[in-house]
């Protein structure tokens, strides 16, 4: 069943479309919140909590790509759930290194990004800048701070070398800040 198809059960308030996206994207929502909890438990619930997040959005929401609305619910849960979790303790896990780069990202975005216009962008700029990047430089960011996976994850995935990644991303974020700042959107 396409993605049309299926958010147009969610608007008919069919049951059969949590069973249809969970068909479709069970494996892609776990692998999301896999690489940010690390714990077949908690990842498992994560995704379960996605199906109820999406039948509560849809509609009014109508997601052009549900893939990627399902995924980013669940990136927001399993980061929610992530945060609960280590709130009293220190950790020196892979989130604790992605946290200290993103915030180097999100420490540039002014506070009022929350009106429409600038969120479309913000949006925009996101594309342009991913748009500049190579195919493996792309991938590389995404993977690292959409998927959340590890600097080695991603380093076995491009054979190559740790640091090579490492420099990629440096200078990925370097490129959008200074896109961000060319927008004004830089502190």
């Amino acid at each position: 069943m396409d993605d049309v198809q299926i958010i147009n059960l969610y608007f008919a308030r069919d049951e059969n479309a949590i069973a249809e996206t969970k068909n479709k994207y069970e494996n892609m929502c776990y692998s999301v919140a896999h690489n940010i909890l690390y714990n077949r438990e908690d990842s498992e619930e994560c995704v379960n909590d996605t199906w109820f997040f999406t039948w509560n959005s849809i509609p009014p929401k109508r997601p052009s790509i549900l893939a990627s609305f399902v995924s980013k619910i669940t990136r927001n849960t399993a980061i929610d759930r992530y945060r609960k979790k280590n709130a009293q303790k220190r950790t020196d896990s892979h989130m604790e290194d992605i946290a200290g780069e993103v915030e180097k990202i999100g420490n540039i975005i002014a506070s009022d990004i929350e009106t429409y216009l600038r969120k479309k962008e913000i949006i925009d700029i996101f594309d342009a800048f991913l748009g500049t990047l190579s195919e493996r430089d792309r991938d590389i960011f995404v993977r690292r701070y959409w998927y959340m996976d590890s600097i080695k994850r991603i380093a076995d995935r491009h054979n190559c070398g740790e640091s090579r990644i490492k420099s990629i991303l440096a200078r990925s974020r370097k490129k959008l800040y200074y896109l961000l700042t060319e927008a004004g959107y830089a502190e």
